[in-house]
């Protein structure tokens, strides 16, 4: 692409030569007043190096910026840039540009070109760190003459677009994909069989079958022992319902919470697609913000991974009793309603705790959140002074808070899943699983 006249810029070396000069002049001037016009001599002669060495590094014919069009949070992505120029010879060639900042850290890029007389390449590789549409508005590139001191610096509008998806590599993990083709394959069914609530037939009673299995008047008319086995319950309706609040927002490994617990749900919907039920994505904050019809195909998990990246980010408190009462009214039939939210005492939970009582009446409830690993690492560090002690109390009273909130919501009813984010997404699908085999949902 063509570009723009170029500017033109001394380069650091030329600075640290003119800084070096300049007590030269002075002693010349000092020494030799006569002389005194040497001292505008050599600027200008280090002036002129400058701007030859500049036209000596010749001209930009055109530059490239390569961005892939998707790329998922968290996940390594690279964009290249090839740039191409007309005579001259070039020491090294840098590039910059700024960008959305859910892209980089700070929305800014640099790196340098590697590449012999006119062609000139480089990679940058990174990682999104919030879901979205980021741009890469402009681009700079700079390249210095042969002798360093000299640089031509042009800039042109970039103007490329990266497409940020919620991350799903654990639905691409080939351990998922075995265990998703065994249970269809039907090497694993048995699994499922005998902890549901649908009957499907009986077998005859085995040594460690739950007791309460046996069928009393089957057994008294062939005079032995017969056990009911159910079939798991199908068709279900399986909500995941997010936060999308301030706490929810904060980073966690270099990630906010809400982009986890979004990868987590979407590996757990595409489980409960695969084996027969329905799911649906809610999103909150001061107000409802998502709410997705019921998909129930596995083919159709894009429509969920498209509304999932379009949960926004938001500062502000989340208002459960509004969030939680609009989710209510649009279920028709008992559902299983995964809440995944976060909170840092009893008292900014009281409101959440209370929505979810209502929930429980008609609901399965599971409430997930995301191990607080800072606080216990400051709760466990060794109190070396008083400030560390401080934080260590402090620290160590909120994990017990914390603690507190999750033995009301399981006194309630509700389940409880708190684990490290590496972790969330296989503890939610276990506890899907589970969940599922013992027929709690229907």
């Amino acid at each position: 692409m063509p570009h723009p006249a170029s500017l033109f810029v001394p380069t650091r070396r030329a600075a640290i030569l003119l800084a070096l000069a300049a007590p030269v002049a002075l002693v010349i001037a000092a020494t030799f007043p006569g002389a005194w016009v040497a001292a505008p001599l050599l600027g200008a002669m280090l002036l002129l190096l400058v701007l030859g060495d500049a036209l000596a590094a010749g001209s930009l014919n055109h530059v490239e910026l390569i961005v892939p069009g998707d790329a998922e949070v968290g996940a390594e992505v690279q964009l290249e840039v090839e740039a191409g120029f007309i005579g001259g010879k070039r020491a090294h060639v840098e590039v910059a540009f700024d960008c959305d900042p859910r892209l980089l850290p700070g929305g800014r890029g640099h790196f340098k070109l590697t590449g012999k007389g006119s062609d000139w390449r480089g990679k940058l590789a990174f990682a999104p760190l919030r879901r979205g549409t980021g741009t890469f508005d402009r681009i700079w590139l700079r390249w210095n003459g042969p002798l360093g001191l000299g640089a031509r610096q042009s800039m042109r509008e970039a103007s490329q677009e990266l497409r940020v998806w919620p991350n799903i590599s654990i639905v691409r993990s080939p351990a998922l994909q075995t265990f998703l083709h065994n249970t269809q394959a039907g090497l694993i069914a048995r699994r499922f069989r005998g902890e549901g609530s649908q009957f499907e037939s009986l077998t005859e009673y085995q040594s460690g079958m739950d007791r309460r299995r046996i069928d009393w008047k089957a057994s008294a008319r062939h005079a032995h022992l017969y056990a009911k086995e159910y079939e798991t319950e199908r068709n279900n309706q399986i909500v995941f319902a997010f936060d999308c609040g301030q706490s929810m927002c904060e980073p966690i490994d270099g990630l906010p919470r809400i982009d986890r617990a979004v990868s987590a749900a979407l590996a757990t919907a595409y489980v409960a697609l695969k084996t027969g039920d329905k799911a649906a994505l809610f999103g909150f904050a001061a107000r409802p913000e998502v709410m997705t019809p019921f998909v129930s195909s596995s083919q159709n998990f894009h429509r969920l991974q498209r509304a999932a990246a379009g949960i926004d980010y938001h500062a502000q408190e989340p208002n459960f009793t509004l969030a939680m009462a609009t989710l209510t009214a649009r279920l028709q039939r008992r559902s299983m309603i995964v809440i995944f939210s976060d909170f840092t005492d009893p008292t900014s939970a009281e409101l959440m705790i209370e929505s979810i009582s209502h929930l429980l009446s008609h609901h399965f409830v599971l409430f997930v959140t995301l191990a607080d690993a800072e606080l216990e690492n400051l709760s466990e560090a060794e109190p070396a002074d008083m400030q560390n002690l401080a934080m260590a109390v402090t620290a160590d009273s909120l994990l017990r808070q914390r603690a507190l909130v999750k033995l009301r919501l399981r006194q309630m009813g509700a389940d409880v899943i708190e684990a490290p984010h590496h972790l969330i997404g296989t503890r939610l699908i276990d506890a899907y699983l589970a969940i599922k085999r013992a027929g709690a949902i229907g």
